[in-house]
């Protein structure tokens, strides 16, 4: 049998990915088989399935800790953001459609059918799936034809849990305004609540706790301390970029400007974990700092217009002084689409059909063409013979003089390029720091060490999350209060 249960937040970032992660581990560690779940979720930061999918990094991290493959199922509706008002639509690991907010909020609900689908196709292969919704159910102006919360849990027919973040203040306000604003069968459908990122002793909100169960009528799950080493788990959202990173004063720095559309930002996760580095997010409007060993331009959803706020900001003539002190510049994806002499897109695809100008530090041009490239891939780092592994997703082909000294093997396909003196890099393939030898290789020569086992500690870090959670919350009356799937 088959059980369910959605974890929904009074917010965004109140740590729902984060609980349904160590929920899972900790399920999991019980001897359950279990499937993380979100019906929809909104982000730039993509993981790719075996099969060629895309799904929300998140619900990657999630199989992981459930010991399982990511499947496109586990997340149905990817949203990726490429403006201010409009979003790709992937639908179960593949391209949908291309939507402003006003047409997805119309075209959302013929997507319940999908999504429904994946769910039960999930669960049929599982003891207990853990659903995350996205945002708030309090956000009673979207509830029409919603899909990530309860318009899900009332298709689905699952029970909810309301988690509220006590760090950002008034969580007694979240909880019961959320109880207030929303339906009373949606209401009917939550049956407790949990507190996350206490600082200090949790008795101390005792009474707080009896407040909320006193106007709800909901037990109380239990009260989450903050948890310190959250950090060290791959980042869901970008706001997650500029959490702090106990410990990041490292004699390497790097320096990452912090783009608009920045994607798949996961490449710099294994990068901070390191106790030699220090990784320095550069919010807009501010200077790439002087002292930077290394300047990492990640991935971007639109690359000519972070390119055009890169130079808005005032990078490129950072950039380029930073280059001529002799420091180091590494391209990833669009950050390498960026480094070239251009960047063309003769049919729209981001935007105004044109050439724009690169910034003119490797001697390669890129052109946007239709068919996007989505694969996990094994790689050679030929210089050092390390084995590699990671992921594409991008649109473009870039080709120049520069790629005559790619410096990575992709099953036989040369991939990357590099300048004559070799300072400045880029390439196509996400996920590569995550390979202990070439993470190894790579800061070793920009003079820093590095520490093996990057993968191996993100998933101690995924048990010491599961009994934190065992410790704080009353996971016995969770599993009691999840229901049995309904086809």
């Amino acid at each position: 049998m088959t059980r369910a249960i959605m974890i929904q937040g009074t917010g965004s970032n109140v740590g729902k990915s984060m609980l349904v992660a160590g929920l899972a581990r900790a399920f999991a560690n019980r001897g359950l088989s279990v499937a993380p779940f979100k019906p929809q979720n909104m982000s730039n930061n993509a993981a790719v399935t075996p099969d060629g999918g895309e799904i929300g990094r998140a619900q990657a991290l999630q199989a992981l800790a459930c010991r399982r493959p990511p499947e496109v199922d586990m997340n149905p509706v990817l949203l990726k953001p490429e403006s201010e008002t409009g979003a790709q639509v992937i639908l179960r690991g593949q391209l949908h459609s291309t939507a402003a907010a006003g047409a997805y909020g119309r075209l959302k609900a013929s997507l319940l059918p999908a999504v429904l689908d994946s769910f039960h196709r999930l669960g049929a292969g599982a003891d207990l799936v853990l659903i995350e919704g996205a945002g708030s159910p309090a956000e009673v102006n979207l509830r029409a034809g919603d899909i990530a919360n309860m318009g899900f849990a009332e298709a689905a027919d699952v029970p909810v849990i309301l988690v509220g973040d006590i760090d950002r203040g008034g969580v007694i306000a979240q909880i019961v305004g959320t109880r207030e604003v929303i339906s009373a069968p949606d209401r009917a459908r939550i049956k407790g609540f949990a507190v996350n990122k206490f600082r200090g002793d949790v008795a101390l909100f005792d009474a707080g706790v009896t407040a909320i169960s006193d106007h709800t009528g909901w037990p109380s799950l239990g009260v989450l301390p903050w948890f310190a080493d959250a950090w060290r788990l791959p980042a869901e959202d970008v706001m997650d970029l500029d959490r702090a990173r106990p410990g990041s004063t490292g004699a390497l720095k790097i320096a990452v400007p912090r783009l608009g559309r920045i994607a798949n930002f996961d490449d710099l996760d294994p990068l901070a974990a390191e106790p030699g580095v220090t990784l320095e997010i550069i919010a807009p409007g501010r200077p790439l700092p002087g002292d930077a060993a290394l300047v990492l331009i990640p991935g971007s959803k639109a690359t000519i217009a972070d390119l055009d706020a890169f130079r808005a900001n005032g990078w490129d003539i950072d950039l380029a002084a930073h280059i001529r002190r002799g420091g180091h510049v590494l391209g990833l994806c669009g950050g390498y689409q960026m480094l070239g002499q251009s960047v063309s897109d003769p049919e729209g695809l981001e935007g105004r059909p044109g050439r724009y100008p690169g910034l003119g530090h490797l001697n390669i041009d890129t052109v946007m063409r239709p068919g996007k490239r989505v694969a996990l891939s094994a790689a050679r780092h030929p210089a050092s013979g390390a084995a590699l592994s990671g992921y594409e997703i991008h649109l473009g082909e870039t080709s120049g003089p520069d790629c005559d000294r790619a410096w990575l093997d992709l099953s036989g396909r040369r991939e990357g390029a590099a300048s004559e003196d070799g300072r400045i890099q880029g390439c196509y393939l996400h996920g590569l720091f995550a390979s202990d030898g070439f993470r190894a290789t790579f800061l070793d020569r920009l003079g820093a060490p590095s520490q093996p086992g990057y993968g191996a500690s993100v998933d101690r870090v995924l048990d010491d999350l599961a009994a934190h959670i065992e410790a704080h919350m009353d996971l016995d009356r969770l599993l009691a209060m999840a229901d049995p799937v309904r086809a």
